[in-house]
């Protein structure tokens, strides 16, 4: 696949969660998937300590296991209060918006079995282990997530769309079984990999950098 040749700034502002222009039907090559975790494996991590590992799942079963799992975790998610509708109440303005990411969540949930390719970001030791300071749980989620948003970058440069999940954790345990992951590896995410239908994407609205920017103290 040709890269796009965006302009850094094009990648970092156009790379879009992608679930409805993800096309199911065209194949992504191995190699392509290799090239952008070669990218990712450039990003920091704590002490350079390079704890990563990354779960690529492209076996039909394998898939359709995980999707069953993961939409029944996106009807809990639906039912409960972080879902997209119920965030930004006071500001109706963002109402339609919010349908919309609900609209295109609950289509990634009824058909991420068709997903081409399926990336689970996996960090070496378990952040959930209680008593753990808050200073090492965030070097441990800092040691993946660079390089996990670096694949994400890198995909979109090559015409791939994305898209960061993470319902599937609910049944984490039942996936690492599924994939042999082992029990001091903690998964991170489940990135749904596939080209999308279309390359053209554009930077999303977001608030005011003035309402979340703080000099010098809150």
């Amino acid at each position: 696949m040709p890269h796009l040749k965006l302009s850094a700034d094009q990648v970092l502002t156009t790379t879009r969660a992608v679930r409805k222009r993800l096309d199911f039907d065209r194949p992504v090559e191995p190699q392509v998937l290799r090239e952008c975790l070669e990218i990712a494996l450039q990003a920091p991590s704590g002490s350079n300590s390079q704890g990563w590992h990354f779960v690529i799942v492209t076996d039909a079963a394998k898939k359709a296991a995980i999707a069953e799992l993961y939409l029944k975790a996106f009807d809990d998610y639906e039912a409960g209060p972080a879902q997209p509708t119920k965030q930004h109440l006071d500001d109706p303005s963002m109402a339609p918006t919010q349908e919309r990411v609900l609209s295109s969540a609950r289509y990634l949930a009824d058909n991420l079995a068709r997903v081409p390719a399926m990336l689970i970001p996996c960090c070496a030791g378990r952040p959930d282990t209680a008593g753990l300071p808050h200073g090492v749980v965030a070097s441990i989620y800092g040691s993946i997530l660079p390089a996990a948003w670096s694949f994400m970058l890198a995909a979109r440069e090559r015409g791939l769309g994305t898209c960061w999940t993470t319902l599937h954790l609910s049944y984490e345990t039942e996936i690492a079984k599924l994939l042999g992951i082992p029990d001091d590896v903690a998964q991170v995410a489940l990135i749904p990999i596939a080209y999308t239908r279309g390359t053209q994407f554009q930077p999303a609205p977001r608030k005011s950098l003035d309402n979340v920017l703080h000099t010098d103290g809150w």
